[in-house]
């Protein structure tokens, strides 16, 4: 286990960046070494270039040192140094090794010789915030030869060999190393001199002899190993993957089409749709009041939450809706969705109508269905150019895509 055997403690009481900064004296004094040069197998790709909120992982590790370190090496595969002005924020960019000690000395090959502070960091780990970088920092800068953040083990642990436990430990003085982890410059040089490995640079240290302290660590600060991890870290920062919304997002779509009423009293009117009342417009036929867009629109939401359609929810031959306002209609849908767990995102709505000229109306059919969805509902009209019944003026057909989240 890298790190003190002792229980974390904070070196210090200044644990800011704007301390780490003040107390570093002058330019060059803390420089930070990001480390990205792995091949990622386990992961299933470099690791360091994954989108994480729309970023990529190596830029939040960046940007999290940037406020403490007075300058930044990224060490990279070598067959990406090329790339080095797409690394946002770094001072330079260099080659790394075979393993991961020799890619934290090319780094630190590339630290002026002035820095009196080298904080190492993997980019594996971008949730690392910079009050962490800050606490590191100023605990060296308060006489720290080298410093390790660390977490409490919270499981018990287990000693196993051949698939059998053959001890438990005592986990009351065991602890979980992180990064980013600080050094006085000359410490590190010295800890990596003869070309050593370790799985990180405060067990170097520790193997030279400097002293390593403490200082908590960040339970936020996961590292990314598989790419389960990166899906943690999107939850972390409150960004759901597309892994995660598998299942989580369901679309649905309605359609609907009635002709118009060539009988008194309907044929007097007014049409009802979307809510609105058209005076001077033939009513559509139907069992209720023949709003084809309120009708699409509950289909829609239905086939979102794959309940049974709007015939099945309220039959035709039911005389307690018969003449029934649609978007009373709707609104029961709606709230049979929204109680199978469904949040209802938005609806897109297109009117396929000959007459009457919609234009003027659309603002106010949207305005209404939005109301009664509880969520925006989007109302456009198209033409059938004179094509077939719709095209001679005999109905109208509506149709309906709706988007429902869950929960």
């Amino acid at each position: 286990m890298a790190g003190s055997a002792t229980p974390p403690r904070s070196a210090g009481s200044g644990g800011s960046a704007q301390r780490a900064r003040k107390a570093s004296g002058p330019p060059g004094a803390i420089w930070a070494v990001v480390v990205a040069g792995g091949s990622g197998q386990r992961f299933g790709r470099r690791k360091q270039h994954a989108l994480l909120g729309g970023r990529p992982v190596l830029t939040w590790a960046v940007q999290a040192a940037r406020p403490v370190a007075d300058g930044i090496v990224v060490v990279l595969p070598a067959d990406e140094v090329h790339a080095a002005p797409a690394v946002g924020g770094a001072d330079k960019v260099v080659a790394g090794g075979a393993t991961r000690s020799a890619s934290v000395r090319a780094g630190l090959a590339a630290v002026p010789a002035n820095a009196t502070v080298v904080l190492v960091h993997d980019a594996a780990r971008p949730l690392a915030s910079t009050r962490l970088f800050a606490s590191v920092a100023a605990a060296v800068l308060d006489g720290a030869e080298a410093v390790v953040p660390v977490m409490p083990v919270g499981d018990t642990v287990k000693r196993a060999q051949d698939g059998r436990v053959v001890s438990t430990l005592d986990r009351s003085n065991l602890v979980l190393a992180q990064t980013p982890q600080g050094f006085r410059a000359d410490v590190l040089r010295a800890a990596h001199r003869g070309e050593p490995d370790a799985t990180d640079d405060s067990a170097l240290a520790e193997a030279s002899g400097a002293a390593v302290v403490t200082v908590p660590g960040d339970a936020g600060n996961i590292k990314l190993t598989d790419s389960s991890d990166l899906e943690r870290a999107e939850a972390l920062i409150g960004v759901a993957t597309p892994a995660a919304l598998v299942g989580a997002l369901r679309v649905g779509h309605g359609f609907d089409t009635h002709p118009f009423a060539t009988e008194p009293p309907g044929c007097d009117g007014p049409l009802n749709l979307g809510g609105v009342a058209i005076e001077g417009v033939a009513r559509l036929s139907g069992h209720s009041d023949g709003d084809a867009l309120a009708h699409a629109a509950a289909d829609a939401l239905l086939g979102a939450a794959t309940m049974p359609d709007i015939g099945a929810q309220f039959p035709d031959d039911d005389p307690g809706t018969e003449g029934h306002d649609s978007c009373v209609l709707l609104a029961e849908v709606v709230a049979r969705v929204k109680g199978e767990g469904w949040r209802i995102t938005n609806v897109d709505c297109t009117v396929v109508a000959q007459v009457p000229r919609l234009a003027g109306h659309l603002a106010a059919m949207a305005a209404r269905l939005s109301d009664v969805v509880g969520a925006p509902v989007g109302v456009k009209a198209t033409s059938p150019e004179h094509l077939g019944s719709l095209g001679r003026g005999e109905g109208i057909a509506c149709s309906a895509t709706a988007l429902v989240v869950r929960g």
